[in-house]
């Protein structure tokens, strides 16, 4: 039974990586359990489809990316101000992104972003599942924005609308980040930020 757990598991991994590397549909299931180290017979007892195995990995990274946007945004108790805490959001996605630079050096861009611009016209379940996760980031913007508001720190009026705003920049910045190999695209985030929330405190 661990065994197959095991070979489950690196089926996930391989394909996670293969997907942020290089796409999805560049890549073939022999492919994927080749980088896994698994019979290519393993692959169809835990994955229906390369798109079942997307929507595993597509998950696992939100999983992943959620408890970090968590603890950034509804962390760090009543001393951290709610546009501190954006920034930090801000900060940490432009070192994640430089570290991995660092490491294999390109820029590797966001896993959902790529996925959205190679796959939302291919399959519906993982265009479906891509809106759920980005909707999901704007609710947890948009809570930081109330806090802001709530404060007198920001002016706009629709909370949800300027967190929209907020997630849909710093999705494109790190395309552009992505497209030019160049963190530094990453460092006008804040200040558009505070552009775009009519921010009355730096």
């Amino acid at each position: 039974m661990g065994r197959t757990s095991d070979a489950g598991e690196k089926i996930l991994a391989a394909g996670r990586s293969l997907f942020e590397a290089r796409g999805y549909s560049a890549l073939g299931v022999a492919e994927i359990c080749k980088a896994a180290g698994v019979p290519k017979g393993s692959f169809y007892y835990f994955y229906a489809s390369k798109e079942a195995l997307a929507l595993a990995v597509v998950d696992e990274h939100w999983a992943d990316q959620r408890r970090e946007w968590t603890r950034i945004l509804a962390g760090g108790g009543d001393n951290a101000q709610p546009l501190d805490r954006l920034r930090q959001l801000f900060e940490e996605t432009e070192a994640g992104q430089h570290a991995v630079q660092q490491g294999c050096g390109t820029v590797p861009g966001c896993l959902f972003g790529n996925l959205s611009l190679e796959m939302s016209n291919q399959t519906e379940a993982v265009r479906a599942r891509l809106q759920e996760i980005f909707d999901a980031q704007v609710e947890m913007v948009a809570a930081v924005v109330d806090e802001a508001r709530e404060r007198r720190q920001v002016t706009v009026n629709d909370s949800r609308e300027a967190a929209r705003s907020v997630v849909a920049q710093l999705e494109g910045q790190v395309l552009f980040a992505k497209l030019y190999n160049n963190t530094g695209r990453l460092s006008p985030l804040w200040a558009n930020c505070l552009a775009l929330l009519g921010a009355r405190t730096a």
